[in-house]
């Protein structure tokens, strides 16, 4: 299979997991009227592994087409914004150096853009920087949980064979 279509399955394979991770474990945050989800850690993962546009192609497609699937159509915009530089941020930052540390740096700095993100967001939406302010707590918890998921992965993933081949056919 040549580069660009693996790159064209890849980036499709990794906006569903995106999708599917934020639609299927969803808590409920009565406080905001939305919900914490584990759609970021497949984003980071995606970012770390396949660089910033797989990031923010998978990040903010993914998400908004969760946000229009799950019954929160008016988020997908900004959604799709928030999450698409999440992603690629991430996928910046880490460059070539998928290490423990560089992995935690860039995820920080990725989960410091969504909260902002979705609190001037919500911000608009809400019209009130005080309403929004609620979801700041539950989105920080959703980017730790998150980070705490995709670090290991992204490192052990790393290994897999198809992941080298890629990157190798992407040098090459």
């Amino acid at each position: 299979m040549n580069y660009k279509t693996k790159k064209i399955v890849l980036n499709g394979l990794m906006t569903a997991l995106v999708c599917i991770a934020t639609m299927v474990i969803q808590v409920p945050t009565p406080g905001t009227n939305g919900y914490v989800n584990v759609g970021d850690a497949v984003i980071f993962i995606t970012s770390i592994l396949f660089g910033p546009l797989a990031g923010m192609l998978a990040g903010g497609v993914g998400s908004a087409l969760a946000d229009l699937l799950s019954g929160y159509p008016h988020w997908a915009l900004f959604t799709l914004i928030i999450k698409g530089l999440e992603g690629y941020l991430v996928g910046i930052i880490v460059g070539k150096s998928n290490t423990i540390s560089r992995n935690i740096f860039s995820i920080s700095i990725g989960i410091v853009v969504m909260v902002i993100g979705y609190f001037l967001a919500g911000a608009i939406l809400k019209g009130s920087f005080i309403v929004s302010a609620a979801s700041i707590p539950s989105n920080i918890v959703q980017g730790i949980v998150s980070m705490i998921i995709a670090v290991p992965l992204a490192l052990s993933l790393k290994n897999v064979e198809y992941i080298k081949s890629f990157n190798k056919s992407k040098t090459a």
